[in-house]
């Protein structure tokens, strides 16, 4: 059993300021994004030009951040912040939404597509190996606010989060780091690096993302409020991930249709 390293969510304070590392491991994932985006914009048979390349990322960024908090109160907690409509805006204090994030950056893909003349789905597949580092940083994030812990168990590396009580868990924020973060990318870039048919990449994005955020839901503990959403186990994040996983299925199953 381990001990939660004691970490101040506060990276910095400025006076009244205070910069959270919450908010850090979103600069964090938006930087790695846009070096990434000028890595992918520099490729021989790539039709994107570097300040497109930091347009989008400013779309993305509106998208995250607006998408992600809307979604957290939506999908998560709505009784709760119906009750309290400034908290709404206390995206510091944590509580982002992945599925409502990527609703968000649907809408600021679709807006940058009929600004560039680009189709949705080119879009789609240019920004889809950028993003899971950035998931990542934000998992790394929910660890060091003490939020979104594991179940409790007895593996050797289980957890005491002070803020969850006194039993071990799962140190899921940091599975999901691995998982959402560190494979989700290899397996995106990796393909990424060929030439495919439009709408492969976002295809495979989204059903390696469903089908990993599937997995890692079960060493995650239920939001408390939520418990069980269906079938008497199934997550939230598994309920939500499980229509992501079967349109990138099918999105991928049309990219090769037409490729053929």
């Amino acid at each position: 059993m381990l001990s939660y390293p004691a970490m101040d969510p506060v990276a910095i304070s400025l006076g009244p300021v205070n910069v959270h590392w919450y908010g850090l491991m979103y600069l964090v994932g938006f930087v790695a994004g846009a070096l990434l985006g000028r890595v992918r914009s520099r490729r021989q048979d790539s039709k994107w030009q570097s300040q497109q390349v930091w347009d989008l990322l400013f779309f993305i960024a509106i998208g995250v951040i607006v998408g992600g908090r809307l979604g957290y109160v939506v999908f998560y907690n709505l009784e709760y912040y119906l009750d309290r409509p400034i908290e709404w805006l206390f995206i510091w204090s944590g509580g982002m939404s992945f599925h409502g994030g990527l609703l968000g950056v649907l809408v600021s893909l679709w807006l940058f597509s009929r600004r560039t003349q680009k189709s949705f789905l080119e879009v789609g597949d240019f920004v889809a190996p950028l993003c899971p580092l950035g998931f990542g940083a934000g998992r790394i994030g929910n660890f060091i606010n003490q939020e979104l812990w594991g179940r409790a168990s007895e593996v050797p590396w289980a957890m005491v989060f002070p803020a969850a009580g006194p039993e071990a868990r799962h140190p899921s924020q940091l599975y999901e780091a691995l998982l959402e973060g560190v494979i989700l990318f290899v397996i995106v870039w990796l393909y990424s690096k060929r030439p495919r048919a439009t709408g492969a990449i976002s295809g495979v994005f989204l059903l390696s993302y469903g089908v990993l955020r599937f997995f890692a839901e079960f060493f995650r503990e239920p939001d408390a409020h939520l418990g069980a959403v269906a079938l008497g186990w199934m997550t939230m994040g598994q309920l939500l991930s499980l229509p992501m996983a079967l349109f990138g299925i099918g999105l991928w199953i049309r990219a090769m249709r037409q490729k053929g």
